[in-house]
């Protein structure tokens, strides 16, 4: 059973991110979670997550406008913190990107990944798919881990991890990431809260007269 709900979980993140690089020949790509929430609700609030799709829309579209076809840039939000990936072709261009990002609605903070390189190829990037892929099902497939706490990105084999997690989630999430075959390096962009906090996010179990 747990093996069927890995292969699962995995084709449903190749299935979404093929769907999308065949679409795309637009360079800018945003950073969007798998539907649904097998293991946990998404930590950040309601209007947070509402925040970090307009965030992703807005720099897209502002990115496009001012650098054009010329980039290959992902955008990832998340908690209003925004990820920069992808390629540029000079360093201007790199600053120009986090300006550009950073003028943007409800931005608090940036970290720009961006390397000044030619655009990838879509080879390398169904591959940094796939690596991706992998690593959201072995997370899946931690007993000890709110799979859907994370959000996963892969760029050139450097794997991403972002979330609202505790000390001990993030230690044990980078370590599956790392064993994670095609990651060449894991990057930790996480919010760690107490496990007191964890607690009061998570759903509190009905009183026993309720469920009578």
């Amino acid at each position: 059973m747990r093996f069927a709900t890995r292969k699962f979980v995995t084709l449903l993140v190749l299935s979404a991110s093929v769907g999308a690089g065949l679409s795309a020949c637009a360079p800018i790509v945003m950073g969007g979670a798998v539907v649904g929430s097998m293991m946990a609700t998404d930590r950040r609030t309601t209007g947070a997550q509402v925040e970090d799709e307009g965030i992703e829309l807005r720099a897209a579209s502002r990115i496009r406008d001012n650098l054009g076809e010329r980039v290959h840039i992902n955008i990832t939000s998340y908690n209003r913190q925004v990820l920069l990936t992808g390629e540029v072709p000079s360093a201007q261009d790199k600053q120009l990107a986090e300006q550009v990002v950073a003028r943007v609605e409800n931005v608090r903070a940036i970290v720009n990944e961006l390397a000044i390189l030619g655009n990838t190829s879509l080879t390398q990037r169904s591959s940094d798919a796939l690596v991706t892929g992998r690593v959201k099902a072995n997370l899946v497939d931690a007993r000890d881990l709110f799979a859907n706490a994370f959000k996963v990105v892969t760029e050139r084999g450097t794997t991403y991890l972002l979330g609202r997690v505790t000390q001990r989630e993030a230690n044990r999430a980078t370590d599956i990431a790392r064993s994670t075959g095609g990651v060449q390096k894991v990057v930790r962009l996480l919010e760690i809260i107490s496990e007191e906090e964890l607690a009061n996010l998570l759903p509190k179990p009905a009183p026993a007269d309720a469920k009578k």
